[in-house]
């Protein structure tokens, strides 16, 4: 039994999933499933059954988590402490980034950090909310910028900036000599939504819910990505509601249009998110530093 096994243990039971532990560690299925038999086989007990199509911990499997989690946690202290003394370690930055933020907003900013900081080597992972905070919570990054709701309790989560979400339709739509329209106008439209794990749909949604219109609007079509809805659009497919950050290009040229919505805006914070942790490199303080500038 290697530390890699108890990882992968651990990292099943907090996803829930055999599928997602494997696409967040970018390896197959199966290799996911060998690391669980094989601990099987050191503990001679089955740790996982299956019920209702999910996978939840044998009674033998709760008995383990909490010292398989307690020796992984120990493990990456230790690793961070020594790595605290490598001649590299300072000079390399992981960063994690929602797809709005790491598509939209980050390539100029870390264009700037770069100028700044020549020395520090960034390596970038652009996810959706959820998968980004998973690799920041299992130590693939060092830090995230999300736009996403944050839950876990063990990450610190602080505010850089605050996005405007907008609603946005296509030039030959009706709304397009309007300066407005009402909440209930929506009612009558095709919604393009991003797909349900999208940390902006999940925000746009509770914001609809506030103003009890949410179960009033037809869920038109999901789509894997804000360059998806935005063709969809300009098509005159639907309507959507977007970052303002994702569709200023389009706005400028006049391929897509924007309407306001009465008495009614939509505004939310983007986050810095970080682990709780006792050492941290000089190059994650230099870069909260300056996007905190």
């Amino acid at each position: 039994m290697n530390i890699a096994t108890l990882q992968m243990f651990c990292l099943v039971v907090d996803v829930g999933s055999i599928s997602q532990a494997a696409k967040l560690s970018y390896v197959s299925q199966p290799a996911v499933t060998k690391q669980i038999h094989q601990l099987e086989s050191i503990y001679n007990t089955l740790l996982f059954d299956r019920k209702d199509g999910r996978l939840i911990l044998t009674e033998n499997g709760k008995v383990l988590y909490p010292f398989a989690k307690s020796i992984v946690e120990d493990f990456k202290r230790s690793k961070d402490a020594v790595e605290v003394n490598n001649r590299n370690y300072h000079e390399s930055l992981k960063v994690g980034a929602s797809l709005t933020i790491g598509e939209y907003l980050l390539p100029g900013f870390l264009g700037k950090f770069n100028k700044k900081n020549p020395d520090i080597n960034i390596s970038l992972l652009v996810e959706n909310t959820p998968r980004v905070l998973e690799a920041l919570a299992n130590g693939v990054i060092d830090l995230a910028l999300v736009e996403g709701i944050v839950t876990d309790k063990n990450l610190q989560v602080k505010s850089i900036a605050e996005d405007e979400l907008i609603l946005i339709h296509s030039p030959d739509h009706p709304w397009k000599d309007r300066d407005t329209i009402t909440l209930q106008d929506l009612t009558h439209e095709r919604m393009l939504w991003r797909e349900p794990t999208s940390g902006t749909r999940l925000i746009i949604e509770n914001f609809l819910k506030e103003y009890e219109i949410l179960n009033s609007i037809e869920n038109y079509m999901d789509l894997g990505s804000t360059q998806a809805i935005k063709s969809a659009v300009e098509a005159n497919l639907g309507v959507s509601i977007v970052s303002s950050l994702t569709v200023k290009r389009e706005l400028e040229l006049g391929l897509l249009c924007e309407t306001k919505i009465k008495d009614v805006e939509f505004k939310r914070n983007l986050w810095l998110v970080t682990r709780k942790q006792r050492f941290n490199k000089n190059s994650m303080k230099a870069f909260v530093e300056f996007i905190q500038i």
